[in-house]
């Protein structure tokens, strides 16, 4: 039989338990309110979408956002109808704003290309186009092989590049650069994305990198994506 724990035992696990609590707590805590330091990353910004719902615009720039990315468009046929209203917004609190289209990679180039010069003004002050690229088996079942996904995205590139009147910026997910090794092949910034620790899938330097996507402010209902300018 097995002897029962005595007192003094009881009383180390029990403060054994505390501990961990706390320190989970803590590590939640730290998780919600994380930031990059402004020493190291003196330029900071958030990237927002339809699915953040509402922000207080004062709030986000009183947190140290000095730039907002919005979400613009989807594929083909989603939009944000309330991109010219936050883009307003935005520089009214003296915040740069740029545009990111979520690429499929299983959607023709020219009407993705299409759906986002439509609803993305032909604006000098915007900041560089960010195409947002990942592999999604909701969207995209069977993923293109590696020669198609690069002449795709290169029309895509051409014609939002022509409306945008500068390079787009390239958002590469870990998954997606592993199978198409995008850095390598296009010749644009790399904007990447981890939590907490600096990521080198990509293979070169970066240019922007999405730091948190955890960060809870007064300024939104949910998590915020936190991103950060390579210094």
């Amino acid at each position: 039989m097995a002897k029962k724990p005595t007192p003094a035992r009881r009383r180390v696990l029990a403060a054994l338990l505390l501990v961990a609590v706390v320190a989970a707590g803590l590590g939640w805590w730290k998780a919600r309110t994380w930031l990059p330091d402004r020493e190291d990353y003196p330029v900071q910004g958030v990237w927002l979408s339809d699915d953040d719902g509402a922000v207080d615009w004062r709030l986000l720039r009183a947190a140290g956002a000095d730039f907002v990315y919005l979400t613009a468009s989807e594929g083909t046929g989603t939009r944000d109808s309330r991109f010219a209203e936050n883009l307003e917004a935005a520089r009214a609190r003296g915040m740069q704003v740029g545009a990111v289209h979520a690429y499929d990679l299983c959607a023709p180039a020219d009407a993705q290309a299409a759906n986002f010069v439509t609803v993305v003004p032909r604006d000098k002050d915007l900041l560089p186009p960010a195409i947002a690229l990942d592999i999604d088996s909701r969207t995209c079942p069977e993923a293109p092989g590696e020669a198609q996904m690069q002449s795709e995205l290169t029309t895509f590139l051409n014609q939002v590049e022509r409306h945008a009147e500068k390079p787009a910026i390239l958002m590469v997910s870990r998954g997606l650069e592993k199978r198409y090794h995008l850095a390598a092949m296009i010749d644009r910034n790399i904007w990447v994305s981890q939590d907490y620790l600096e990521p080198g899938y990509a293979g070169r330097p970066w240019v922007m990198w999405t730091a948190t996507d955890r960060l809870r402010l007064n300024a939104a209902r949910g998590p915020l994506r936190w991103v950060v300018v390579q210094p």
